[in-house]
């Protein structure tokens, strides 16, 4: 494999890992980082790597066409690969796809038993994109299943009906997965959504709200 250059698309994605692990979102092998390439194809990170520790052949390429470019015959995606290509087959603007899993997406996940968690109308939904005075706004849920590829066929089948108000979802006692045009923007909305989370999670415990 190629020597990285300085705006290897990956030193980006190591340099956003180790600060989301250093937030207690990516411990150990958690979670899984993406950016997608002008072809079409996007890096993702390799299963079953430290995300605190990544180094440049710690991601696996992904083509359009199914190719899988492996720097080792021992690197294999992350078994979350479905999710990200179908974000990037719905939101062909989206150029980044981080997914995290913190304590309190885990939480506010089980704070409702339906398909769609409702957000307070906070300040922070303008970061997101949400411009209304007192929104009414929810984060859509998706069931955990063993199986990753039914995770990723059900967010296909609700996204194509009814586009999500946020460039974000949450799936059941798992974490949260976030998309943007750019890498900054996805860094900004996760850290944005993650502020909301532990504002849902301190406001039930100070005011008991359900």
């Amino acid at each position: 494999m190629n020597s990285p250059t300085l705006n290897d698309t990956r030193l980006e994605l190591i340099n956003t890992a180790r600060h989301f692990y250093q937030q207690g979102w990516m411990l150990g092998t958690a979670g899984n980082l993406s950016a997608r390439l002008s072809d079409g194809s996007f890096w993702i990170t390799a299963s079953g790597k430290s995300k605190g520790e990544l180094v440049i052949d710690d991601f696996v390429r992904i083509y359009p066409d199914g190719k899988v470019e492996q720097p080792t015959k021992n690197s294999k995606p992350s078994a979350e690969t479905a999710i990200h290509q179908v974000i990037y087959d719905l939101f062909p603007e989206a150029k980044s796809c981080y997914h995290v899993h913190s304590v309190e997406a885990n939480l506010v996940s089980r704070f409702v038993k339906t398909d769609a968690l409702p957000l307070p109308p906070l300040e922070m939904l303008k970061g997101l994109g949400v411009w209304e005075e007192n929104p009414d706004c929810v984060m859509p849920i998706f069931a955990n299943h063993l199986q990753v590829q039914q995770i990723a066929d059900e967010i296909k089948a609700r996204f194509s009906k009814i586009t999500p108000q946020l460039p974000a979802l949450l799936i059941r006692d798992h974490g949260v997965t976030v998309w943007g045009s750019s890498s900054v923007e996805t860094r900004n909305y996760l850290e944005l959504v993650e502020y909301i989370f532990r504002y849902l999670v301190a406001a039930r415990r100070v005011f008991g709200e359900e």
